[in-house]
């Protein structure tokens, strides 16, 4: 499954991290208000992720590893070690460079983000406009915020929020196949200063470029 379905079905990603105040005794209604307060509050963010598909069946592939950055509004870099894979969002267009392939595909930013994990967590932080939030039952020692996005043609059924805490540990999207992407966060910062290089992306010399 993929952050940005639109660009490559297959493709799971997605972008990422967050840290807020989140008391598993509070009401449900507090837990999304406090969420969207992180949202609104949280103008940048960097992690290490974790990442695993299941399809299906039930099936789980190996896990990928790598980085994710992102700076609102629009930002964002996510990039896989293995396979080597990097979207970045430049706040105009959207970039997905499969290194293997030496292939770049690109789109329009409005139309890669809608209602995408990116929308939830890099976006403008209107949230209600494409998202329904529920606060989900405790599990896995976790509290959970789920968003189902109001439009499905981007091909995701629900993003589950898992905080431990004050972390935000886990995100598990849910395609429409029945696929499943289970993200796993590590090393957290908040609001920390980026280079702004990091959100620019020149397709590499005799790589074949669609969507331009």
């Amino acid at each position: 499954m993929n952050l940005l379905p639109a660009l490559r079905p297959t493709f799971a990603a997605s972008l990422l991290l967050l840290v807020f105040t989140f008391s598993t005794a509070a009401s449900a209604q507090n837990a999304i208000d406090q969420f969207r307060t992180f949202v609104q509050s949280t103008k940048s963010a960097r992690a290490d992720f974790s990442q695993v598909v299941t399809d299906n069946r039930g099936k789980a592939g190996p896990a990928s590893i790598g980085t994710l950055q992102f700076e609102r509004p629009g930002k964002f870099r996510w990039v896989y070690e293995k396979p080597a894979q990097t979207i970045v969002g430049d706040g105009k267009k959207v970039w997905f460079f499969d290194q293997d392939l030496n292939q770049v595909s690109v789109r329009p930013l409005e139309a890669a983000f809608s209602s995408t994990p990116a929308a939830l967590l890099a976006g403008r932080a209107e949230i209600d406009a494409a998202f329904t939030l529920v606060a989900g039952a405790e599990s896995e020692g976790m509290a959970w915020v789920i968003a189902e996005p109001k439009t499905k043609d981007a091909g995701i059924e629900k993003i589950r929020l898992g905080f431990q805490g004050v972390d935000l540990r886990l995100m598990e999207l849910s395609d429409a196949f029945g696929n499943k992407t289970r993200i796993t966060l590590s090393r957290f910062e908040r609001n920390p200063r980026l280079d702004a290089k990091q959100f620019t992306f020149v397709p590499p010399k005799g790589a074949d470029v669609v969507g331009q």
